[in-house]
């Protein structure tokens, strides 16, 4: 009901606009001078985050050698994070670039990490094309935080 009731998104990329507000509002685990990290407001399983360039680009190539380097060392990092806090059993972690390919937000790229546990996909999700989260997205916020303080240099 959150969702339904709730106020409607900011107009805008997500990304791009993500430092705008207060962080817990946007879902903002946190950045570096080159990425973002922020909390899937449509997850998959709780702690699905998305990690991404804080430069507008949907061009992975055209990333310069830095913003690379960052973008995969906060994912490899998030990656550790989720692991150490969440304890999931597995994950998935992808990209998907372009609208074919199944890019929610086309303009922008970013990584998809999503926790995973065994039986985490349960009938609903299967047969009525509904997701179940065991933990509102804000707990899971609350919980996230304080561990990707790695991100900003928060203690």
């Amino acid at each position: 009901m959150a969702y339904v009731g709730g106020e409607a998104p900011a107009r805008g990329c997500i990304f791009c606009t993500a430092l705008d507000d207060d962080p817990r509002t946007r879902l903002v685990l946190g950045a570096t001078e080159r990425s973002i990290v922020m909390l899937n407001r449509y997850p998959y399983a709780s702690g699905h985050v998305l990690v991404a360039p804080r430069r507008h680009t949907a061009d992975l190539p055209g990333l310069d050698a830095e913003a690379h380097t960052d973008l995969a060392e906060t994912l490899r990092r998030s990656v550790s994070t989720l692991d150490r806090i969440l304890t999931p059993q597995g994950m998935n972690v992808g990209m998907n670039l372009g609208a074919c390919a199944g890019a929610g937000i086309v303009d922008h790229l970013h990584w998809h990490v999503v926790p995973r546990w065994t039986g985490d996909t349960n009938f609903m999700t299967t047969v009525a094309e509904a997701r179940i989260m065991p933990q509102h997205l804000l707990d899971t916020w609350d919980r996230l935080r304080p561990a990707f303080a790695w991100l900003d240099g928060r203690p």
